[in-house]
């Protein structure tokens, strides 16, 4: 049996690479455009494409990056609570908040990229990922203070 938040994990994993396939459509054919030669680069990063390639190129190399930054937090706290059987109900409604906006915040990154609409979408889905860290931290709390079947067994024994 598995715990139902592992669905939005799994989601997210998915969306970066549907945003990896993206940016790959998109940035190849402008590298060779601006007649960057794949072959003949050493040493260069991303970012160093940002002086030669159309800004709309780039916003998905961008986005693709941002999926590697906060949402490593979100898989963290997400198997945290799966482990500590705590990924259903308003965690579950949580989990697929935090995709949701994150899905959100690709879309408009990758299009239009109005850093306003982005700065509100990534607001909202830092604090369902607070939330959920909230939630996790409590079940932590509550799971460590709560005694185990074999302290309650001996509690009975040695009455």
């Amino acid at each position: 049996m598995h715990s139902e938040i592992l669905v939005p994990v799994v989601a997210l994993v998915a969306w970066t690479l549907v945003m990896l396939a993206w940016m790959l459509v998109l940035r190849i054919p402008a590298m060779s455009k601006a007649g960057v030669d794949l072959g003949k680069l050493i040493g260069s990063k991303g970012s160093d494409a940002d002086k030669i390639l159309p800004a709309e190129a780039q916003w998905k190399a961008h986005n693709y990056n941002h999926l590697h930054e906060q949402p490593t937090l979100f898989y963290a706290i997400a198997l945290t609570l799966a482990l500590l059987d705590r990924g259903e109900g308003i965690n579950l409604w949580l989990a697929w908040a935090y995709v949701i906006l994150r899905i959100a915040h690709s879309l408009v990154q990758a299009t239009f990229n109005k850093v306003s609409t982005r700065f509100a979408l990534f607001l909202l889905s830092t604090l369902a990922l607070a939330a959920l860290t909230l939630h996790a931290g409590i079940a932590i709390v509550m799971d460590h203070s709560a005694p185990t079947p074999i302290e309650t067994t001996a509690m009975v024994v040695d009455r």
